[in-house]
């Protein structure tokens, strides 16, 4: 009887004690707590004000029912009149929550507190950390060449992002006002300068100030990145090789690769090969006895980067291009003179190639086989410096059945005697009795890793039963400094590709990381045949996440990519194989399908970190592009070159344009639309004229961006893809190379 007292005793002890601790309810309670945040305008970081800003303070008090607070600014130096921190004003009638009004001061400062306290227990308080910076203006491009009486387009941003898009410009000539120079009436961050002064190399300076900067560039020029701009009699001189592809008027395909001299736009000689799908022209290797390069007359607002190329080859096709230049003076060419489609590029020939030095060299070429079926070969050839390739490996996809060629030996390489520039090479075994041969032109690059010796090549010998495929594209320059294991592709890249459905093209982008442990991640657009997919299909689902592995030590990776993760059932990866020719770059191909899908992946660059948050902003991409479709699939692709321009208006949510002029075979065409970004390099361009587009973007150059909490990131290049989908789906997509 005792023991069961004391048991009911210990019950009600227990009770009261439980009941206690919750306060009598049953509930714990919960202190009040404050939380402030910037809440208009949206998207605005604390740590990027700018001079004057203006926003909005929330005060968001949790767990009690009076969400009275009082506002106050602290900081180092937060007194005297105007405040240097700036002014902290209460909004009244206080709404529910409490906001203020924090409008910055004229001039940066940072580490300026804005705290909130709760009236009814002062001890319960929230603090927000700002910091105030100057305004970073960047105009682009921020180099190139302007032919003598041309009309080239400047572009400024200011950043931060959302800070006014309102500028002061100045353009001089050794330091004297330009003669010819004008910003454009609608449309602050636009200027045009017309070539009409009389000096020389980087003799123009462009800037442009942020109104709110009443100091300008000149005194203060760490906040400005100035362009400058040299004077030329034409933007085509020196010696070029080149590289073309597409169909001829019956839809068959061609090749080109070759040479050409240019004296101020004059083609004075020249050399080029022609492959057809039955294997080389009779002709090769050709003659190019003239030729002119000849400034657009249709386009007054960019008359610099357009125009037309003539090679004078007699009795051969294609001859004339349309074509656009890039700041640095490469050229994107498509064909206009009527005998057919495609596309190409010319770049300054390059004198770093002798030929006696021990180089390896990745490569990626696409063609035909015996029976006109799409084929693509990717690899690596090392030449010894003697004249002798050994130890090459090369894999090949000849209409989805594949094939793959180790530790080739017995293959040679040479100079040609009388034209400068040209290289053979023969004998390289790939299947038992079949070899390929083929000659380069050597384009642009150096020994340098970061601007490797390119070579556009093209297979020489008639295709038959000994000679399997007639083939062109790319070598590049490998990195010996690299050990071609997992560890070596540790980045972000972007990867193009090009194949065929049927009649159709199937083309993709791929942005995507790898973490040098054989893990491969991100997000990629694909457009077969008309039929879109998008990886992740939406802001909260997945995006892939693969696998890559080297395969040995010369550079060739095994890749899974595409596929679609987020369909159901899901589509497997496909598998690809890459040689590297540097770390997160290389050629690609797909192993086991018919689309044969061939392409390059390249490395995206550094992106500029604030804090730990790294990404890039729609403000990065302001300037002046000259694109131009990269290959064809299909004959039904219609190639084009254009000068893009891309401008920010400002506000909040900033607004971004496009504008510009479209260069078909026919007509020229004017552009219009808007862009965005993502914070991962990744973006969209809508077109309403000339026609309602929808284009992917994905970013590849960054490199004139730092990786940390910078001024300015100027992004240098970008690749394009067609989505449109109404009124009817674009079936015959190709990939588009943008280039500051």
């Amino acid at each position: 009887m005792k023991n069961n007292c004391l048991f009911a005793v210990a019950l009600l002890s227990l009770a009261l004690a439980s009941g206690c601790a919750k306060g009598g309810n049953g509930k714990v309670p919960v202190s009040p707590s404050v939380s402030v945040s910037i809440t208009s305008p949206s998207g605005v970081s604390q740590e990027d004000i700018y001079p004057t800003q203006s926003l909005t303070l929330t005060a968001t008090v949790s767990n009690s029912t009076n969400t009275a607070v009082t506002w106050s600014l602290s900081g180092t130096g937060c007194t005297g009149t105007p405040n240097p921190c700036g002014t902290l004003t209460p909004v009244t009638p206080a709404p529910t929550p409490a906001t203020a009004t924090y409008v910055a001061p004229a001039t940066p400062i940072s580490g300026v507190t804005a705290t909130a306290t709760l009236v009814s227990d002062t001890s319960i308080a929230d603090s927000l950390t700002l910091d105030v910076v100057d305004i970073t203006t960047e105009v682009a491009p921020a180099t190139l060449s302007v032919g003598n009486g041309l009309t080239q387009q400047f572009t400024a941003v200011a950043v931060p992002d959302d800070a006014p898009q309102t500028f002061t410009w100045t353009c001089t000539a050794n330091g004297v006002q330009c003669a010819n120079f004008h910003q454009d009436s609608n449309v602050s961050g636009l200027a045009y300068y017309t070539a009409q002064d009389s000096c020389g190399s980087n003799c123009v300076q462009i800037s442009a100030a942020s109104t709110l900067d009443p100091a300008g560039c000149t005194p203060n020029p760490k906040y400005c990145i100035i362009a400058k701009a040299s004077l030329v009699t034409s933007r085509v001189n020196g010696t070029y090789a080149f590289r073309f592809s597409g169909y001829d008027n019956s839809h068959s395909p061609i090749a080109v690769i070759g040479t050409f001299t240019a004296s101020n736009g004059t083609i004075s000689s020249g050399w080029e090969e022609v492959l057809t799908a039955s294997g080389p022209s009779a002709q090769n290797p050709i003659q190019i006895t003239g030729g002119t390069y000849n400034p657009t007359t249709t386009d007054p607002n960019n008359s610099n980067n357009a125009g037309t190329l003539t090679l004078s080859p007699s009795g051969v096709y294609p001859y004339k291009y349309q074509v656009v230049l890039g700041g640095a003076g490469g050229i994107e060419m498509i064909e206009s003179d009527t005998n057919g489609t495609g596309s190409g590029i010319a770049q300054k020939s390059s004198s770093s190639f002798t030929g006696t030095t021990d180089q390896t060299y990745a490569f990626g070429f696409t063609g035909v086989d015996s029976g006109s079926n799409r084929v693509g070969y990717v690899g690596v050839l090392p030449m010894n410096g003697s004249g002798s390739i050994t130890g090459a490996q090369v894999d090949v996809n000849d209409n989805g059945t594949a094939g793959s060629y180790s530790n080739i030996t017995g293959a040679a390489y040479k100079q040609d005697p009388t034209i400068s520039g040209l290289w053979h090479v023969t004998n390289l075994p790939l299947a038992s009795g079949t070899t390929l041969d083929f000659d380069f032109f050597v384009a642009s690059g150096t020994t340098s890793k970061s601007t490797p010796l390119t070579f556009y090549a093209i297979s020489t010998d008639t295709v038959g039963p000994t000679h399997p495929a007639a083939v062109s594209g790319t070598m590049v320059l490998q990195d010996s400094s690299q050990t071609y294991n997992n560890a070596a592709f540790n980045g972000t890249s972007v990867s193009a590709l090009t194949g065929t459905n049927g009649a159709n093209t199937n083309v993709s982008l791929t942005l995507g990381t790898t973490d040098g442990n054989g893990n491969f991640s991100g997000q990629f657009d694909q457009n077969n045949a008309g039929t879109i997919v998008t990886v992740p299909s939406s802001a909260s689902a997945p995006s892939f996440s693969y696998t890559y592995a080297a395969s040995g030590t010369n550079g060739r990776y095994t890749f899974n990519m595409l596929g679609n993760p987020d369909s159901s059932p899901v589509q497997p990866a496909l598998p690809f194989v890459l040689y590297a020719s540097g770390a997160n770059r290389g050629f690609l191909l797909d192993q086991n399908s018919s689309s044969v899908m061939t392409g390059t992946m390249n490395p995206q660059g550094k992106i500029p970190c604030a804090g730990i948050i790294c990404a890039l902003s729609a403000s990065e991409l302001p300037g002046t592009y000259a694109a131009a479709t990269t290959s064809s699939g299909s004959s039904a692709v219609s190639p084009i070159t254009a000068n893009l321009l891309l401008t920010s208006q400002g506000g909040s949510p900033p607004v971004y344009n496009v504008f510009g002029t479209q260069y078909p075979a026919g007509p020229t065409q004017p552009v219009n639309g808007a862009y965005t970004l993502s914070n991962s390099g990744a973006g969209t361009i809508s077109l309403t004229t000339p026609s309602a587009q929808n284009y992917v973007i994905y970013v590849i150059d960054t490199s004139g961006c730092t990786n940390q909490s910078g001024p300015v990131c100027a992004i240098q290049d970008f690749m394009m893809m067609d989505e449109t989908t109404t009124p009817n789906p674009d079936k015959n997509a190709s990939i588009i190379f943008a280039q500051q």
